[in-house]
């Protein structure tokens, strides 16, 4: 399977090591982990910027859709790259697209997608992003 992005197709960047953990009985990164390094870049990032407020913030997102596509196999210990863009910004959802680059290499090891809807945190009703997520957003839109 060919890679559809490099690195210079993403805008925000996190460093990240591969853990013991995650390493699976044939020696190398289970799929189940990427997506746990997926959620960390996009909270990560959101966070950084001040536009997510896990504790107290009066809107939260849900994943309500993923998808990865695999390249290359990672293993522990490896330094890694995660990287994000946002590929669509709706009225209460967001697309990420991500990647997985082992430190130093062009073409990514995996690429994918999450999608978050947007929703208040008390009735969980769809809510319109607050201006400084959409603005956090916009800075890493494609």
């Amino acid at each position: 399977m060919k890679t559809t992005t490099t690195r210079a197709d993403y805008k925000h960047f996190l460093p990240l090591q591969t853990r013991w953990a995650d390493n699976d009985i044939y020696g190398h990164v289970n799929n189940v982990a990427y997506y746990g390094y997926f959620d960390t870049i996009v909270n990560e990032y959101l966070i950084a910027e001040g536009a997510l407020d896990i504790h107290d913030g009066a809107v939260i997102g849900l994943v309500v859709e993923t998808g990865c596509k695999y390249f290359a196999p990672l293993e522990f210990p490896q330094q890694l790259d995660g990287a994000l863009r946002v590929a669509k910004i709706g009225n209460s959802s967001v697309r990420y697209e991500l990647a997985i680059f082992k430190q130093g290499e062009d073409a990514p090891a995996a690429e994918g997608q999450f999608v978050h809807v947007y929703v208040d945190r008390e009735t969980r009703r769809p809510a319109n992003l607050p201006a400084s997520l959409k603005a956090a957003l916009e800075k890493i839109s494609i």
